[in-house]
């Protein structure tokens, strides 16, 4: 199959939100040669980019960017080994996480996808992640950002303790700091001194692309 075929199928396995498609369009791209990285950053990025464009405009719906972030998953495990380390490049890398005493990570989950989809190395520490964790990770991967999501009104106060804490390790300027979740809002973003609030993943996104200009 030509490439300009294995683009169109990769982007269409996304948009149809069918992950066994993303995984067979991966595939194909593979057997026909076609360079991994330029299958994720013309194939598969401008289709999830467009899922999430549709989503802030209320054209589809949580589940649908679910399955678009499940697809795009699918068909990155198939190509991200195939790329030389030489030619990965990223835009920064992630320290992602739900606070401590949450264990909610549907919508974190969504958000990993979506950064790791258009550029970015995410470190995924899962739920109920102690506030020294964030931090220690992030210093341990030299990450630029930190997203902190909290789903339930009892943890949000956890994102402000790590701003607190990288305060008090006079490091608060090193890294990006991102939050979001149900409870969460931009005012409350701005009151703890974070950077950004991600209203939904697609705007995490558009976050993190402006924080790692910074």
């Amino acid at each position: 199959m030509d490439e300009k075929n294995v683009l169109k199928m990769l982007g269409n396995a996304i948009e149809t939100y069918d992950s066994g498609a993303a995984e067979k369009a991966a595939k194909e791209a593979v057997k026909s040669k076609v360079d991994p990285l330029k299958a994720i950053e013309a194939g598969l990025a401008p289709a999830i980019e467009r899922v999430g464009d549709k989503f802030e405009k209320m054209e589809v719906y949580l589940p649908e960017l679910m399955l678009a972030a499940d697809a795009m998953k699918s068909a990155m495990t198939v190509l991200m080994p195939l790329i030389p380390k030489d030619k990965k490049v990223s835009k920064a890398t992630v320290v992602i996480g739900t606070v401590q005493g949450d264990i909610h990570e549907i919508g974190k989950n969504i958000v990993s996808n979506m950064l790791m989809a258009n550029g970015f190395d995410v470190v995924d520490l899962g739920v109920n992640v102690k506030t020294s964790a964030f931090v220690d990770e992030a210093k341990r991967t030299k990450a630029k950002i930190i997203g902190a999501s909290a789903l339930m009104s009892s943890t949000i106060g956890s994102q402000k303790d790590i701003i607190d804490y990288l305060v008090s390790l006079k490091e608060r300027k090193k890294y990006g700091l991102m939050v979001g979740g149900g409870p969460t809002t931009g005012e409350w973003a701005k009151e703890i001194g974070a950077d950004g609030w991600g209203e939904d993943a697609a705007s995490t996104v558009k976050l993190a692309n402006k924080l790692s200009k910074g």
